[in-house]
């Protein structure tokens, strides 16, 4: 898919501002030798400083933004997270939740406001941010919503070490830089971003990293000699083995849209997973627009499950969103049996189809459980468990 020739830039600040990183991008190359990997360009676009798409200040989640996240469609989502966390919690005693890239700070909102009412507070809700300005709209959003939890939240630039409670990712892993590999006769290449005559072109070269010779090797068995484009996450592992290496007891919520491997290396998906968001428009056009558009890719969950295991995580569960949502009680929580709200009934309706449907997120969308020395199962993540797909 490729919508490219109908996106079009009016805002004149806008426009500087992304030559300012694509000059940024070709000192780099440069400096680089002539070439940088897909995962370096890609990490430049995102979050190079005061530039990069997450760094800069700009209208990104949300009605009217680029993209929309679960818990910007309905406040169930939240909320039935939240119960998810408290079978958690009410394990461990003394316990925190670490929310990582929280966007405009409604899930935190949310999430503190249900445990507030079921009395299962955290001792801090910690939030890792890469973005100054979503950092900033979260603390005004936990302000003006919930002033009398906002001792509760804490910002933090590092991973807290020895940790005990639960960590959040939702919509975290696919906005990780991922390398781009491309298989043609047999052979294995990264494809790399190089500037040519001023343009930015991609270049095909040999493996950057020996994990990439490995990991080439497994994806050939799924996909033969099939002419092929795919994405590996390298980022997603390291962070994941990161959290498991200070995690001391607890869980970890991995809530995105991707597939088990078998799936995600289909000989069909010869295009592999790359996508880019404008202004709520979708193409495969990475090289654009840099710093003004999200790039993402979906997530090879298998991939992480194996990460977890090899260091020391247990996979407690893996499940459609739909089923997720469904276990943890959204429909319980909705306003179905208020008669005297038509309006709400009709609007708590539609999110939940929305969040579960099919042919919406519920299935699009997966969420992995892990855990590290938890004493009784998680009951709720019982329901709809695919790990048999991993």
């Amino acid at each position: 898919m490729t919508l490219t020739t109908s996106l079009t830039v009016t805002d004149t600040i806008a426009q500087q501002h992304s030559e300012q990183l694509l000059t940024l991008i070709k000192r780099k190359i440069s400096e680089a030798g002539g070439k940088i990997s897909f995962a370096d360009y890609m990490q430049l676009c995102l979050y190079a400083p005061g530039l990069g798409y997450y760094s800069a200040g700009s209208h990104k989640i949300g009605y009217g933004g680029d993209f929309t996240t679960a818990p910007e469609i309905s406040p169930l989502f939240s909320r039935s997270l939240a119960h998810q966390l408290i079978d958690v919690l009410r394990q461990l005693g003394q316990a925190d939740i670490l929310e990582f890239g929280a966007g405009s700070g409604k899930m935190a909102v949310d999430i503190l406001r249900e445990l507030d009412l079921k009395q299962s507070l955290p001792d801090h809700y910690y939030i890792i941010e890469a973005s100054a300005d979503l950092r900033q709209r979260q603390q005004q959003a936990i302000h003006d919503v919930i002033p009398h939890l906002e001792y509760k939240v804490v910002w933090l630039d590092d991973l807290p070490s020895n940790f005990n409670g639960v960590v959040l990712a939702n919509e975290v892993c696919d906005a990780m830089p991922v390398h781009r590999l491309h298989f043609t006769n047999g052979l294995s290449y990264e494809r790399y971003i190089v500037n040519n005559d001023e343009q930015l072109q991609w270049s095909d070269d040999e493996l950057s990293r020996t994990d990439l010779i490995d990991k080439s090797i497994e994806i050939k068995s799924f996909i033969g000699d099939t002419a092929y484009f795919t994405e590996v996450n390298l980022a997603a592992q390291a962070w994941l083995a990161s959290l498991a290496d200070n995690l001391q007891q607890g869980a970890i919520f991995i809530i995105d849209y991707g597939y088990p491997q078998a799936v995600y290396y289909h000989p069909q998906r010869s295009n592999g997973t790359l996508m880019c968001y404008y202004q709520q428009q979708g193409h495969d056009n990475p090289l654009i627009l840099p710093g003004l558009q999200d790039i993402t890719a979906h997530v090879d969950f298998t991939s992480l499950a194996q990460t977890a295991v090899d260091n020391g995580l247990d996979v407690a569960g893996f499940q459609s969103q739909a089923d997720f949502l469904l276990a943890a009680g959204i429909t319980e929580l909705s306003s179905f049996n208020d008669h005297d709200d038509a309006f709400l009934m009709l609007q708590q309706a539609t999110e939940i189809k929305r969040l579960t449907l099919p042919t919406e997120m519920g299935e699009t969308f997966k969420v992995l459980t892990l855990t590290k020395n938890l004493d009784h199962l998680l009951p709720r993540i019982e329901l709809g468990d695919r790990r048999y797909n991993l």
